[in-house]
């Protein structure tokens, strides 16, 4: 995996895939969805101990630069299955207001759902799956198409007619079979499990490797700010795995020496059109409520009104000591041209960040002399109807 041709990593110190709720455990030597005993969220266990001879602030400092670094705490591929374009290490930069903003919209298809699917791609392979499906707003199915067809794998992308049609065509670009639907990532998902054929469902969090290639966006945080995390992270949320697995990350890290207990409080973004986890932390309820109501968004990322991982979304949003923001779409789209006005062409979902940082600014939720990250987790460019 070394560009040099130097192996300076360890092996993968998976032990388990244990059940989020349950905490009955799984060979990872099995093709898993969600927990077989309780149907809940599945997450990879490693032996940090062993991870930590080799997993150390020196040695990273010579390895390649994308999320494979952290070998040792990812899956257990055998190199000839490892489906990558070189994803991770983007950049961590300051704007002019002081901020610092982490931009995905640099990486392979131009989204950080690529971390998700390069990972669980590269598993879907070693485990010998050769068809895969998922339900997705754009990015994800994007993303999806793109690794599937770099590791000779067929996709079946399931999405709202409301994707820009520059995703769509994107998809189909890639090779994949695209099936629209009228309504929500929800009602994607039902039509995609009436369709499957033999096709894996790579939904968000129903399997366990989209998961771990999410939690390196936390890996990269915290070298990128030489291991002092930044006191807020603001972080736009729709299906919530980028936040549980940055949340999983920081944990890790602690585990591995890497860290210490110190944790940034973790602020959700999500539109007005659509916020169940902000209402979920305002009326003191533990989950989102399932039947929370629908609507539409230029930011069709956020568009999820019922998460599947809602209740582990809440409470870490709870325990980090944050919380969530709702903003509306005219803000988002003011929060694209400010970032674009910076050199950053930010994905409405990257720029709702910016958004929600002002809004808990104005809130006194946060503090202006707070050291605060922005997480940007795409590229404008496939919303260019967006721009007037």
């Amino acid at each position: 995996m070394m560009s040099n041709g130097e192996r300076t990593t360890g092996a993968s110190t998976i032990l388990e895939v244990r059940c989020v709720s349950c905490g009955k455990g799984f060979s990872q030597g099995r093709t898993l969805g969600t927990c077989p005993a309780c149907g809940s969220i599945l997450s990879c266990l490693y032996d940090y101990e062993k991870a930590k001879e080799t997993l150390t602030r020196h040695s990273l400092r010579g390895r390649e630069k994308t999320l494979w670094r952290y070998l040792e705490v990812l899956p257990d591929i055998a190199p000839q299955n490892v489906v990558t374009l070189g994803e991770g290490m983007t950049p961590v930069v300051r704007l002019k207001s002081g901020l610092l903003l982490k931009d995905d919209g640099l990486i392979p298809t131009g989204t950080f759902k690529a971390r998700g699917m390069a990972v669980a791609v590269s598993k879907a392979k070693e485990l010998g799956l050769t068809r895969l499906a998922v339900p997705s707003a754009g990015n994800a199915g994007s993303a999806l198409a793109c690794y599937a067809a770099r590791g000779g794998l067929a996709a079946r992308v399931f999405m709202p007619t409301e994707t820009p049609q520059s995703i769509v065509k994107e998809c189909i670009q890639y090779g994949a079979e695209v099936v629209q639907v009228e309504g929500n990532i929800g009602d994607a998902g039902a039509r995609m499990r009436t369709q499957m054929d033999g096709y894996f469902d790579m939904s968000t969090l129903k399997e366990p490797y989209r998961l771990e290639g999410k939690k390196t966006m936390g890996y990269e945080i915290a070298e990128q700010t030489d291991y002092e995390l930044p006191e807020a992270i603001v972080y736009p949320t729709g299906g919530g795995t980028g936040l549980l697995g940055m949340w999983k990350a920081f944990d890790e890290m602690e585990e591995l020496g890497l860290l210490g207990s110190r944790r940034p409080k973790m602020f959700s973004v999500q539109s007005e059109a659509c916020a169940p986890i902000v209402d979920a932390l305002v009326s003191g309820k533990e989950a989102p409520d399932p039947d929370f109501h629908d609507g539409t968004t230029v930011a069709v990322g956020l568009r999820v009104p019922r998460p599947f991982a809602g209740r582990q979304m809440v409470a870490v949003l709870r325990k980090s000591g944050g919380g969530a923001v709702a903003v509306p779409d005219i803000e988002i789209v003011g929060a694209m041209k400010s970032l674009a006005r910076e050199g950053v062409f930010a994905s409405p979902e990257g720029a709702a960040t910016l958004a929600g940082y002002r809004r808990l600014l104005e809130a006194g939720a946060i503090a202006r002399d707070e050291e605060m990250l922005l997480y940007n987790t795409g590229t404008g460019l496939k919303y260019l109807d967006l721009v007037r």
